[in-house]
């Protein structure tokens, strides 16, 4: 159930009608496939870079498309709108998003462009086997030597772990530093022989994300790969951008609750019970009358959260209501609609079934709901 939101135009709805294509023509078809091998191809991260997708709110001078976040909003819409669960691009936007507002000038010129056109793909490694959400109690460790820092520990639940050519990984340069001992450290795979990255994790859905366990052995960091080019800052760096992120889960969630409700209501007016039609009866009806105003509700509280992000003034409270009302609406919403599609409901050749697995992760990455929680209580 798409509405025009108020920060669209004409030029944004030309390149909403482009990525519609790309999705229909390039992810739509493939996704059994990927779900089959956990991950999507290599080659869809080139065609996605040249359309200019993965850069579409980067400044030209650093390779991107020069857009703004209502562009990158579109793209995930879209994503979302096509079913897809499996395209890393959300996790790769905020990598660039990091090198873009925390990196030095060398650092975004010299991976920018690379990660925009789709020749590297960036993954992020915060969470740990023994730290997840408190990413004080990470163990990874980066050492300084005088040809460069050794990388030691693990990293898990990592988002394009498998296909990552960058990643940008919490470390501790000062263990003894507390949360000033941590800083974010840019590491590039490519014959790197003290970086391995694990299996690719099952999980009980988005399967076509290639979710892998990473670990370092003395893994080679650059001297100058310091995010920003100052040991310490990470904290202060993770705390910058989150919003940006969580904002991003409030607008694919969004998208996902408009199109449960579509493929329902599309169900409910073709299928009968006791000689009439589903959308006939009083039950139905209602539910679907609730799940309409819900959605209604989402859809303006994101407008408006994408129109702060434009306008620079998002806050982590705000983006951390986003994240954790939207996230729990779309499992509730996604739930109800399986439902109303009965047996056929739980069958994964429907979509609404593949919808009802992979959005529960939503409440749980980029901050667990009840860690979006204790920030808006704080701001009380």
């Amino acid at each position: 159930m798409e509405t025009t939101s108020p920060w669209m135009n004409e030029e944004l709805q030309a390149f909403r009608d482009a990525v519609r294509r790309f999705v229909e023509g390039e992810i739509v078809p493939h996704q059994e496939t990927w779900r089959k091998q956990q991950h999507v191809d290599r080659g869809l991260w080139r065609k996605a870079g040249e359309l200019g997708l993965l850069g579409a709110d980067i400044p030209e001078e650093y390779g991107g498309a020069g857009g703004s976040f209502a562009h990158m909003a579109v793209v995930f819409e879209e994503l979302s709108y096509g079913g897809d669960t499996a395209f890393g691009i959300h996790v790769h936007a905020i990598v660039e998003h990091y090198l873009l507002n925390q990196g030095t000038e060398e650092q975004k010129r010299k991976y920018l462009p690379r990660l925009a056109s789709g020749e590297m793909i960036a993954a992020i490694a915060m969470s740990e086997p023994g730290a997840g959400s408190d990413l004080k109690g990470i163990r990874t460790t980066a050492r300084k030597t005088p040809e460069g820092y050794r990388l030691n520990g693990s990293k898990t639940f990592i988002s394009n772990g498998y296909l990552a050519d960058l990643i940008l990984v919490v470390a501790k340069t000062d263990p003894a530093a507390g949360a000033k001992g941590v800083s974010l450290m840019l590491l590039e795979t490519k014959d790197n022989p003290g970086f391995r990255v694990g299996r690719i994790l099952e999980k009980v859905g988005q399967k076509g994300q290639d979710t892998c366990e990473l670990f370092f052995d003395e893994a080679h960091v650059a001297l100058d790969n310091v995010l920003g080019g100052e040991e310490g800052r990470g904290f202060a760096q993770l705390m910058t951008e989150l919003p940006y992120e969580r904002t991003i889960l409030g607008v694919c969630g969004v998208a996902a609750i408009e199109r449960a409700l579509r493929l329902t209501l599309e169900h409910t007016r073709e299928r009968k019970a006791f000689g009439q039609l589903l959308i006939e009866m009083q039950n139905t009806r209602f539910v679907l009358a609730e799940i309409k105003t819900e959605a209604t509700i989402a859809r303006v509280f994101i407008d408006r959260c994408i129109e702060d992000m434009l306008a620079g003034r998002m806050d982590t409270v705000q983006a951390s209501m986003a994240k954790w009302w939207i996230s729990d609406l779309q499992c509730k919403v996604v739930d109800q609609c399986v439902q109303l599609f009965g047996g056929y409901g739980y069958m994964l050749e429907y979509p609404i079934a593949q919808m009802y697995v992979d959005a529960r992760v939503q409440r749980i990455y980029g901050g667990a709901n009840e860690i979006m929680k204790e920030i808006i209580a704080r701001s009380l």
